[in-house]
């Protein structure tokens, strides 16, 4: 990811059905001094259409909208616009929606009751490309995603081309632990998990360590069945 560069202004674009929200928001952003408000809309049309010419930095979704959703908003944007992070906002706390978002490639999910100075430091941190996704709530997902399947799935394919010490790593990524703590558990330098971390998300196509530790959730029971 792109992202602002060193002295730019992080360009926000809006995406909510509810204009007061907007308006809401807009005044969040533009009172900060090192982002401003690119651009606005209130459907998923007009997100999709407007978005690729305002050249953001983040847009930050509602997850409902009315001709549509925020996560398919999410994917449109990023395929037209790579470097750009999306920042999900919902009223709900719905971890089907999270789960949706994050292999929609989101950078962030948050609910609309956080206050104003932890949503501008939400759109900060994704703006440089990290995530809003901790791992508490990721391994609260990995958890949930466990369980017994009867068929394999085409991501299997991808999973079993990760060597013994990659399927380690992306263990530890489902477990919550950062790249000190797996370096620690695996007794590697960060330098060297990183590494890892790289070639394993390329090897299963995905951009991000959460998409990755999802993947593997899905057929984790059958990897393990020891039948």
């Amino acid at each position: 990811m792109s992202g602002p560069t060193p002295g730019s202004l992080t360009r926000v674009f809006l995406v909510d059905d509810h204009e007061v929200v907007r308006r809401g928001l807009r005044d969040l952003v533009d009172d900060e001094p090192d982002m401003e408000v690119v651009g606005e809309a209130a459907t998923a049309r007009q997100a999709v259409a407007r978005g690729p010419a305002l050249h953001p930095d983040v847009a930050v979704l509602d997850v409902r909208l009315p001709d549509g959703d925020g996560i398919g908003v999410c994917r449109d944007l990023r395929s037209a616009m790579p470097g750009v992070a999306c920042l999900m906002l919902t009223s709900f706390d719905d971890e089907e929606a999270l789960l949706d978002a994050i292999m929609a490639g989101a950078a962030g999910y948050v609910l609309k009751q956080i206050n104003g100075s932890d949503l501008v430091s939400a759109i900060r941190t994704v703006a440089t490309g990290q995530s809003m996704l901790d791992p508490a709530t990721t391994a609260r997902l990995m958890r949930s995603l466990r369980g017994p399947r009867s068929e394999k799935s085409p991501q299997d394919e991808r999973l079993a081309g990760l060597s013994e010490r990659e399927h380690a790593v992306l263990d530890l990524i489902g477990e919550g632990l950062t790249n000190r703590q797996i370096a620690q558990r695996l007794y590697l330098s960060e330098k060297t998990v990183k590494n890892h971390i790289s070639r394993l998300l390329g090897k299963l196509g995905v951009e991000r360590r959460v998409q990755a530790a999802v993947m593997a959730a899905h057929v984790h029971e059958i990897d393990t069945d020891p039948r």
